[in-house]
């Protein structure tokens, strides 16, 4: 199939599939840090990033919106929002294509697909590590978004509701946000 006729689309998780989301999910973020630290011994022994914690948390937060990222109807990755329907200031909790599909253009089509989806968003916003320079390059060379914010042992950023604070060096990430204007609702 030529790459015109590739069509990206948004469907609820099913239930029943939500284990092997959470697997896909973590299995990606676990490439990104062995990417950008290979000389690491076994990153796998921090556990699951993200925590099963961190996920059970965003699959059942008030507004949250679980889709998958389907490519001719297979699924190739899938996003977590949380979702503010009276001030449309709307974050991606989690984002992720799958690790075998990486470097093909599915993560960009999949934004402006998630954009189409919830036109009426006036602010998206997201968080990344670091260290995460593919995530950075994406949001803000390929989906438009400015970085706000730098949070570090010295500035913490927001505490998530039942976490403890972290203020080790390794939890250091940004914070980056999308306007959205007719124009890049458009592009």
């Amino acid at each position: 199939m030529t790459k015109q006729h590739e069509q990206i689309t948004l469907a609820p998780v099913p239930q029943k599939e939500l284990k092997t989301f959470k697997q896909e999910l973590q299995e990606a973020f676990l490439k990104g840090l062995q990417d950008s630290f290979p000389e690491a011994e076994d990153p796998t022994e921090m556990g699951p990033i993200p925590s099963d914690e961190d996920y059970e948390h965003s699959l059942t937060a008030k507004d949250s919106v679980v889709l998958q990222i389907l490519l001719n109807g297979e699924r190739k990755g899938g996003v977590v929002l949380k979702m503010n329907n009276e001030t449309q200031r709307n974050e991606v909790d989690f984002l992720y294509i799958k690790a075998n599909a990486h470097g093909k253009g599915l993560g960009t089509k999949a934004w402006k697909a998630i954009e189409a989806a919830f036109p009426e968003t006036k602010v998206w916003e997201l968080y990344t590590p670091y260290f995460e320079k593919r995530n950075i390059h994406f949001y803000v060379n390929k989906c438009g978004f400015k970085i706000v914010e730098f949070y570090h042992k010295g500035h913490q950023g927001p505490n998530v509701e039942g976490e403890e604070p972290v203020s080790d060096e390794e939890y250091e990430f940004f914070r980056f946000e999308k306007v959205m204007t007719k124009e890049s609702s458009e592009s």
